[in-house]
């Protein structure tokens, strides 16, 4: 078992980082947008150099991810856990150091006492947001000037993963997607679909499928008479719907 979510991720890409590791659908939209374990991790790099460097965020700082399964939203987990980071997911809002949101939640976002501010729209091919809202910074535009590397201090199993009302540890994390991906049939090399209105929960969306080791195909809205199409397309091996 792994003892810290960096580690876990790493693990993932180091195996095949020319592999399919993240494919996103919506199936209201059309989109589809694939990420291979190294450019998810350039993604995941940009990140926490934006939270480091950009921002000034060190270890004990809390960033806020107001925004629903996306491959965009395990790139800013990912990141600001790499950047050793505690997370904080949609829930009861609290103090933070930083915050990410979709436009639609800009106003709700007023509620976290934050600094900084990212928007991002989840547009696809990562486009920037033709309007962003006062006072916050467009993401996709910002993180692009941060490098494809990251070199940060070491992230212990002890130190905080996910804030709010139960803050939980990278070693408490990863115990939990551990008996979770246990509990969903997840096993090392799997190609898991998750249809993020089922599985909104990122123990279930994200930090389950690292700690067994799997590959994600994300799909939001999805269309049941689309299932065995996506299921054949991308080689799935679990589907959880």
């Amino acid at each position: 078992m792994f003892t810290t979510i960096p580690a876990a991720f790493s693990d993932v890409v180091r195996r095949d980082p020319t592999a399919p590791l993240l494919t996103w659908y919506d199936d209201a939209t059309g989109d589809r947008t694939e990420l291979s374990g190294a450019t998810l991790d350039n993604w995941v790099s940009k990140t926490a150099n934006l939270l480091i460097d950009g921002l000034g965020l060190s270890g004990g700082d809390t960033v806020a991810v107001l925004l629903p399964p996306h491959w965009q939203t395990a790139a800013i987990a990912l990141g600001a856990s790499a950047a050793g980071l505690a997370v904080a997911f949609p829930g009861r809002p609290q103090p933070v150091d930083a915050l990410f949101a979709t436009p639609a939640l800009a106003g709700e976002s007023a509620e976290w006492a934050a600094v900084d501010r990212y928007a991002t729209g989840l547009l696809p091919l990562a486009m920037p947001l033709r309007e962003v809202p006062p006072g916050f910074v467009d993401y996709v535009t910002e993180v692009r000037n941060y490098g494809d590397h990251f070199a940060g201090a070491p992230v212990t199993p002890d130190d905080r993963a996910l804030a709010g009302p139960v803050e939980l540890s990278h070693l408490a994390v990863m115990r939990t997607a551990t008996e979770r991906a246990a509990e969903l049939g997840l096993t090392t090399g799997d190609r898991v679909l998750i249809d993020t209105r089922a599985y909104p929960d990122p123990i279930d969306w994200l930090f389950a499928p690292l700690a067994a080791g799997a590959s994600l195909v994300l799909c939001a809205n999805l269309n049941p008479a689309k299932v065995d199409a996506h299921t054949t397309a991308e080689k799935v091996t679990v589907a959880l719907t």
